[in-house]
């Protein structure tokens, strides 16, 4: 079989003079671009580099540099850009790299000319067992986070690029634009090798440009307002892109008209997002693919489509379906993973479940490893259900679990303020169209999103589950639940929600009042100086000082039944106590006088929640206390690191101002967890209803307190007090 570099020479003497690549310096015939590689070629071979890791953005001297290596039959290693450093350092040792290459200059590297720079690595005396052929070896960043090398021969990706163009023969593609990495096999070989082929153009920026950042940052207008004025043919997304595409699609926000093919992978795509893309006049088609089978295994075109398939598989490999409703792929396989015994005949394990229908389209329903069973013993995949919540809800991220529980619930991210109510009408009409036994429990909402750097993400942005599932009480503790079906296991009549959730769900509403306030956004858009930081610790200073006192007085007001609520406020006490002194020593570090805040008064709605919850103890019911708790730590964990460290970046201030924000951010979520055990074990109606009427008083004022903060307006010098 002919290798890439002899198929592209044949384009070259076909149509020399057409463009290859475009960039912000300009555009590339593929005449230029096959020389300038084969130049590169030269030098690498001069160089004696065996294997090279190929680092940087997506510009013209990465797609050169990747050629040349190829011609110059030296190991091409790509190296993602969103890799962390401990991830790169393991890539570099682990493939036994000679060299990095870059696309930018530095002292250290040398010129070799079109771009492309060389930093020489030092000589390691052993290397990882590499399968002879390997071409290219490409890692994933797996559901550790641990990269794992897939070895690849120059053969393996010519059939994957040759098959692609076999498949698409009936679609006119004339200009490509890259907004995946081009360290990413998929955008590599389908969005550089396939579009070059076919003798159409690739767009090449700096993800930047497009508005992404790592692995899942994203500014979405950019990136809109990008393909608006790029008007490509052709774009490989990932389900959360196709999301947003869709969703400005039917905003009119995107024009859909340039397009003629929208290639989707990565994930499970939701039909019904499918149906709207096409309603709204984007031709998206779903794919399937993975690493060790060169990327792409099947695919959807014009013509040649299923909705709910991820097509018919290309005719360079053979899949099938196991008895275990495993897809297993032959015929092109990877070579093996790097430092391991070479890959054998036999069909791939793709780990993926699946089936093909009669007519040979393939679905793909999830992975094996991840399968939740239920307790009624119904088999439900995780990935299935989760792409329906995005589309359903439109969240930001959703992870499901369950295993072994009467009926799945979920964790999602919803970013946009809507409110419980509205959430709750999507998830219930989602759930009425799931068969029974996926029908989801429970969803708890977050509007924090779950991080790689907290360990809850790969670097490519999926759900490390283990993690999630072992940090799951903690998780939900700071999520507010939404019952959308009461569960299996419920008798007649009886209510089946925890108290705690039923606190979370009734507050909901009051909750909004807090997390909408003005100064949240000001902190933002950079309308927050040092006098609205000094005067929010002045407020927390006067409610904190009364926070050991109000305990002291609920705990000798409780009566004997609620003995177990006394002993969990002791341990409160020891923990709460001096904290208020924490907050004038953040106030004498912003350089005011603490002494004049511990002696003046503070704001009305301060002053009203005290006074409420003093009288509420003393004449009404001491439970009501614990309304603050709901509303204050609750806060706390929602708010007080991430805007924390958002006014320390804006104000620039010293740690010691933050000792407050930053110790109930970290502090409050363990006492959280502790508050929910607390609030489950009670079981008195009255109490339970004191708490919640509590909560929301609660909320209201502190809400008050919060919407009073002095801003700055836009106009230079001027301020005003938020409603």
């Amino acid at each position: 079989m002919a290798t890439l570099p002899e198929l592209l020479a044949a384009r070259v003497a076909v149509q020399p003079d057409a463009p290859a690549l475009k960039s912000p310096g300009g555009s590339m015939s593929i005449k230029d671009l096959y020389e300038a590689a084969v130049s590169v070629a030269a030098s690498l071979k001069r160089h004696g580099v065996v294997r090279a890791g190929l680092c940087g953005d997506n510009t013209v001297a990465w797609v050169i540099a990747d050629l040349a290596c190829m011609i110059a039959d030296v190991v091409c290693v790509p190296v993602p850009v969103f890799f962390s450093k401990s991830q790169t350092e393991h890539l570099i040792a682990r493939a036994g790299l000679d060299g990095l290459l870059w696309a930018e200059p530095d002292t250290h590297r040398e010129n070799l000319g079109h771009g492309v720079w060389l930093a020489t690595l030092p000589v390691t005396a052993e290397t990882s067992l590499m399968p002879e052929g390997t071409a290219k070896i490409t890692f994933t960043s797996g559901s550790t986070g641990t990269p794992k090398g897939v070895c690849l021969s120059a053969s393996q990706m010519a059939a994957t690029t040759q098959a692609l163009q076999q498949r698409l023969e009936g679609v006119e593609l004339r200009h490509h634009l890259c907004i995946l990495p081009l360290a990413t096999l998929l955008e590599n070989i389908a969005g550089v090798y396939l579009p070059l082929l076919m003798g159409a153009m690739v767009e090449l920026a700096p993800l930047k440009d497009f508005g992404m950042s790592g692995s899942s940052g994203l500014d979405a207008p950019k990136l809109i307002g990008s393909l608006n004025r790029s008007a490509p043919d052709s774009v490989i997304l990932v389900p959360e892109l196709a999301a947003l595409l869709v969703a400005s699609a039917e905003n009119s926000s995107l024009d859909p008209a340039p397009f003629r093919f929208l290639a989707v992978g990565g994930g499970k795509v939701s039909p019904e997002l499918l149906a709207r893309g096409r309603a709204a006049g984007l031709p998206l088609f779903e794919g399937y693919g993975l690493s060790e089978c060169g990327s792409v295994v099947a695919l959807n075109v014009p013509g040649d489509d299923r909705p709910g398939t991820v097509g018919r598989p290309l005719g360079h490999v053979r899949v099938g379906v196991d008895g275990g409703q495993q897809i297993r792929v032959s015929g092109n396989t990877h070579l093996g993973y790097l430092g391991d015994e070479p890959q054998g005949d036999e069909a791939l394990g793709t780990g993926d479940l699946g089936e093909l229908d009669a007519d040979g389209f393939l679905s793909v329903n999830g992975r094996s490893k991840n399968l939740l069973i239920t307790s009624f013993g119904r088999n439900v995949s995780p990935e299935w259900l989760e792409s329906e919540l995005i589309q359903a809800v439109g969240a930001a991220q959703a992870v499901v679990f369950g295993d072994g529980e009467p009926r799945p619930r979920a964790l999602i991210t919803v970013t946009d303020g809507r409110s419980p109510d509205e959430l709750t009408i999507d998830l219930m009409r989602l759930n009425e169209r799931l068969p029974d036994y996926a029908r989801l429990e429970a969803v708890y909402i977050r509007r924090q999103p779950l991080n790689q750097a907290e360990g809850y993400l790969t670097a490519n942005g999926r759900p490390v589950r283990s993690h999630i599932q072992s940090d799951l009480p903690s998780l939900l503790a700071k999520a507010f639940p939404l019952f959308t079906t009461p569960p299996l296991t419920s008798k007649p009549g009886a209510s089946h929600m925890a108290f705690f959730d039923r606190l979370q769900q009734e507050t909901a509403e009051a909750r909004e009042h807090v997390t909408k306030a003005p100064v949240i956004r000001a902190i933002q858009e950079g309308r927050f100086d040092l006098e609205s930081y000094t005067w929010f610790l002045t407020q927390a200073y006067h409610h904190v000082k009364h926070t050991v006192p109000l305990m002291m007085a609920c705990g000798g007001r409780l009566p004997e039944r609620m003995e177990f609520v006394r002993k969990a406020l002791v341990e409160y006490i020891d923990e709460e106590y001096g904290h208020h002194e924490w907050i004038l020593n953040d106030i004498a570090a912003c350089g005011y006088d603490k002494e004049a805040v511990r002696h003046g008064n503070p704001d009305i709605s301060i002053e009203l929640m005290v006074s409420y919850l003093y009288d509420q103890i003393n004449r009404c019911n001491p439970m009501a206390f614990f309304g603050m708790v709901q509303v204050l730590e609750g806060t706390s964990i929602e708010l007080a690191t991430p805007l924390g460290e958002q006014i320390q970046k804006l104000l620039q201030l010293p740690d010691e101002a933050f000792s407050y924000l930053y110790s109930h951010g970290a502090l409050d979520q363990e006492h959280f967890e502790f508050f929910r055990n607390l609030m489950d074990d009670i079981t008195d109606v009255e109490d339970q209803q004191d708490i919640i009427d509590s909560a929301r008083m609660v909320y209201r004022l502190y809400g008050d307190m919060l919407h009073s903060i002095p801003l700055r307006t836009g106009r230079e010098g001027q301020r005003h007090e938020a409603a």
